[in-house]
């Protein structure tokens, strides 16, 4: 059983590793010449960003459904409510993880357009 726990906590480790560079700290891809504000200029943008929410309604609404869809599609396939619990807790992780990832791009995407409104062309 231990094992078990290892497994599932591995990959959570590694999916919190690998977001340095996404979201509110997100660092764009700017082509040409950078002003002497560049710093203070993604800075602004990155708080703009992190002032954005990554969890509320919408994520909870979201692992409901995980939940629900997970749980009934078990009920399904197996034809027993045995595992059903455990079914609607990886759905509703599922569901709450999906909504936080398409936040955390919306961040990008807001500093992104922040930093082409104070002239850099931004290109990735």
């Amino acid at each position: 059983m231990p094992h078990r726990k290892f497994a599932l906590i591995l990959p959570a480790i590694f999916v919190v590793g690998a977001c340095t560079n996404t979201g509110a700290n997100y660092q764009p891809v700017i082509d040409g010449p950078v002003s002497p504000n560049y710093s203070a200029d993604l800075a602004q943008c990155q708080q703009l960003a992190a002032s954005q929410a990554s969890v509320d309604g919408s994520t909870a609404g979201n692992a409901a459904i995980g939940a629900a869809g997970a749980a009934a599609t078990t009920a399904i396939i197996q034809d027993s409510s045995d595992n059903l619990g455990r079914a609607a807790a990886a759905g509703a992780l599922i569901g709450a993880g999906a909504d936080v990832i398409a936040k955390n791009q919306n961040k990008e995407v807001i500093v992104r357009n922040c930093m082409r409104g104070r002239g850099y062309n931004v290109v990735g």
